[in-house]
């Protein structure tokens, strides 16, 4: 159904504070695929352990979301389930402490209407800041409503994907495994959709078994830009951006490929090994070299 845009672009989304532990920041390490070895490497080690620990930089986009779920209510008049996350971006501004209070303050920033028959791509950001006000984080993504286009809006200003280059093999890549119980362990950290864990429900939306959640990939590629770009040093990523391309299921191996553009560039994409399927692509990475 069409969408009233000038009530979306305006609505009042509430503050999100959130108090977050050491315990946090190691639970959500363990749900992006860290710590699966033993023994652990410093580099791995880092991430799972109180003493010295370092908060990994794409836990900045799961903090500071608001109080319930927006985009669910009956007036915002959205097709739930026909929206599909399209891509993801982060700017880090200071590193993330490994625990504190943080306050997200949530905006639509762009509808762009593609059609009646294509639907719409909502762009939302959510800037993250510390307790005392400091700006830590800008996490954005777009959102794919498959059911919202045909509003009257324009289809014009959309960003462009980056692009991944197709004509030279990539300068560096990582392999990095996940666990079977990957979703399992990644939904403690936040989001609890019952489709990443209960085959019924992964049934009825298509899937043999349940999926990985398309923000626990994106972690999991986080963690392969830190190792091939960073040295394993959370505080040197400026920016990581992706868009999703395919499901990825808990237990297969990623490859993370980067292209090197310049100093502190790169492009990336990720493909799963067992199904060589490119679940992650147009990626962009910015860092201090």
């Amino acid at each position: 159904m069409p969408l009233d845009y000038e009530r979306i672009k305006n609505w009042p989304i509430p503050e999100g504070r959130q108090e977050y532990s050491a315990r946090d920041t190691i639970l959500y390490a363990l749900g992006v695929g860290a710590a699966t070895s033993n023994k652990l490497s410093p580099e791995e080690l880092q991430f799972v352990y109180e003493k010295g620990l370092q908060a990994l930089s794409t836990m900045a986009t799961i903090l500071g979301s608001p109080e319930g779920f927006w985009m669910a209510d009956p007036e915002a008049g959205i097709d739930l389930a026909k929206v599909l996350h399209g891509e993801q971006f982060l700017t880090i501004h200071k590193p993330l402490p490994a625990k504190g209070v943080v306050i997200g303050k949530e905006t639509v920033d762009e509808i762009y209407d593609k059609g009646a028959d294509k639907g719409a791509v909502m762009y939302c950001s959510r800037k993250l800041y510390s307790e005392d006000g400091e700006l830590l984080a800008t996490s954005s993504w777009s959102t794919f409503m498959r059911g919202n286009g045909g509003f009257g809006g324009t289809a014009t200003g959309q960003p462009k994907p980056h692009s991944v280059p197709d004509d030279r093999p990539c300068d560096s890549s990582i392999d990095l495994i996940s666990r079977p119980e990957q979703a399992v362990i990644y939904r403690l950290s936040g989001d609890w959709n019952p489709l990443h864990i209960d085959p019924a429900f992964a049934a009825r939306g298509g899937f043999d078994v349940p999926i990985l959640h398309g923000m626990c990939s994106y972690g999991i590629a986080g963690r392969a830009v830190l190792k091939l770009l960073c040295n394993n040093d959370p505080s040197r990523l400026r920016a990581f951006n992706v868009r999703f391309a395919a499901p990825m299921f808990p237990g297969e191996t990623t490859r993370t490929e980067v292209w090197l553009e310049g100093p502190g560039r790169a492009a990336l994409r990720v493909r799963v090994l067992e199904r060589d399927v490119i679940i992650l692509n147009n990626g962009y990475v910015e860092f201090d070299a």
